[in-house]
Order: C-alpha cells, then structure tokens, then sequence
C-alpha cells in the first residue's frame, strides 16, 4: 500500500565498541490515517521503503503514533530506519529462513516446555513477546553475559563435518559441537495463579528428571510474586519468576532447537509484494494541488 505525505529524517552516527551506524529518526506526517498501523495484528509487520538519491532505499518501521491534531487533520508516525545489524533479520520470502540454529545457549530447551498436565502454553524469547499479548504465557530471559563453560574445552568434530550443498566454491560445514555449560535463567510467568504456576513448575521438574527436558539444576530455585503496576487500575498484574542456574549440553540444545525449526509451520508466512519497490504518488484538492514522494511498503 502506498501512504501520501512528507517524511522528515536526521541521521546521527552512532559508534561503540562492536558497530559504527547510521541511526535514522524518522516522522512520518500523513494526509490521511494509515489504518493498517492500528488494525495490523502480532503476526504482522509493515516496512517502509523511500529513495533517496543515489543511496539505497531508507527502509523505516514505525513504533509509535502521536501529536495527532484534529483542526490541522495530520497524523504523525515516528520510529528509526532499520539499522545496518538488523538487516540480517528481514526476509523476503520463507526461502530465506535459515534451516538451521541460530542461538548457541540453551533458549530451544525453555521454548520447548509449552505444555504442563494437558495444558498447552506459549513460551517466547525475552524481547520477543507480541504486543498486547494477555497471559497466560511464559517468557524466558537467558543472562547474555553469565553463559559459562563447565567442561574443559569443547568437543568439536570430526572435521570438515557435512558440507552443505549449494554453498558455494568455500563451502559451509554443518560442524558437530559440543559443551558442557551452564546458563543464567529467568523464567516469567504472566497470568498464572499459585496452582497454575506450581502446575508448570512441577512439570518442569519431573520433564528434567526424565530427560525430556535436557538440562541439570545447578540451585534450589523457587516462585517468586513480582511487582507490575498500572497506576490506572490501581492494581497489580500476575506475574511469577523463576531463576534457574541450568547446566546442559550445547549439543543438545542444538538438537532440541532443530526439533522445534521441523515443527515450524513457514506456510504461514505471507510476503506481500515481495522485494522492496518504490514509487511516486500525488494528491490533488481543488483549488490547490499537493504532491508529495510515496511511502511504498512491503
């Protein structure tokens, strides 16, 4: 779809210790509501694409929608362009979802405890829950910096692995590893009551006893009742945490997420319009005339 209007634009460049970028804030001020911002649900996403000369496309996904001002009838919508790390997660058709792994730490075993005594439930990654999703569901938090080895050196082999067909003239190499660590987990329970939450807990008990669930505890953990408040309601949200020192395999990780990648329904994702087009387009009142660039999205 294509929305008319003008976009403002300043990049900054930002450096650290891993990326120099370009950081883009982007407003978007439109002639008329874009109601596919608003209606567009979880399993959604809308990426803007706008020329610039001699420069590729400024690519912008918008997160907030504001200053809207009846007498002058405009709507705003501002985010950040796309950043040059983020690229890498922007597919254009289900082709390009990599057929295997791409964590290393033991998040595919938490993803993989979605039901508990008949019950099914959702487990995301921290950062990656949908928006406005009501409980019941589980988030599970790895410490990025508290991954720590438990063995003396990893076992790796046997070299070259399996090559990977059609990987070109130096091939890639699915390359068997593996190593005993262990990792810092928290585990957030939204919308769960005590018996629910012990429910889940005890299921996962027993599945790590079992193996079925592949990892060790390394402490004694326990529920905990958290604090979310909303001052508007003047109450406080079901939320439980359970941290967990587990060790594990990162082998058997790898398996268990291979598992869950087999398990994916990709037929569900929908790319509409495919690779990023641009455009022009213009719109005409009497007695005036306005024109403007057209904000083309995919």
């Amino acid at each position: 779809m294509t929305a008319i209007g003008s976009l403002h634009y300043a990049t900054d460049r930002e450096q650290d210790e891993t990326s120099t970028l370009g950081v883009s804030d982007v407003i978007f001020t439109s002639e008329s509501e874009v109601t596919q911002f608003s209606s567009i649900a979880p399993d959604a996403m809308w990426i803007g694409s706008w020329s610039i000369p001699d420069a590729p496309p400024l690519r912008v996904a918008f997160s907030r929608q504001g200053q809207y001002f009846r007498e002058a009838d405009v709507w705003h919508y501002s985010g950040i362009a796309i950043l040059a790390t983020m690229l890498t997660q922007i597919i254009n058709s289900p082709a390009d979802i990599p057929a295997g792994p791409i964590v290393s730490n033991s998040l595919p075993i938490w993803l993989a405890q979605n039901s508990y005594n008949g019950n099914s439930v959702q487990v995301f990654p921290s950062f990656l829950v949908p928006e406005n999703l009501p409980g019941r569901y589980i988030v599970a938090h790895i410490e990025p910096t508290m991954t720590e080895a438990l063995g003396a050196f990893p076992v790796i082999g046997p070299w070259p692995g399996t090559i990977v067909p059609n990987s070109g003239a130096s091939p890639f190499h699915d390359l068997a590893s593996s190593q005993l660590c262990r990792d810092e987990v928290t585990l957030t329970l939204y919308g769960f009551d005590n018996q629910a939450a012990w429910q889940w807990w005890s299921a996962l008990i027993e599945a790590s006893a079992a193996g079925i669930a592949p990892f060790g505890f390394a402490n004694s953990p326990v529920l905990r009742d958290e604090k979310q408040k909303q001052t508007e309601l003047a109450t406080l949200a079901q939320k439980k945490t359970i941290h967990i020192s587990a060790n594990y395999l990162q082998g058997t990780a790898d398996a268990v997420a291979r598992r869950l990648i087999l398990s994916a329904m990709l037929s569900s994702i929908e790319v509409i319009g495919g690779v990023t087009s641009t455009g022009t387009g213009a719109s005409t009142q009497a007695p005036q005339t306005a024109s403007g660039e057209g904000f083309v999205y995919e």
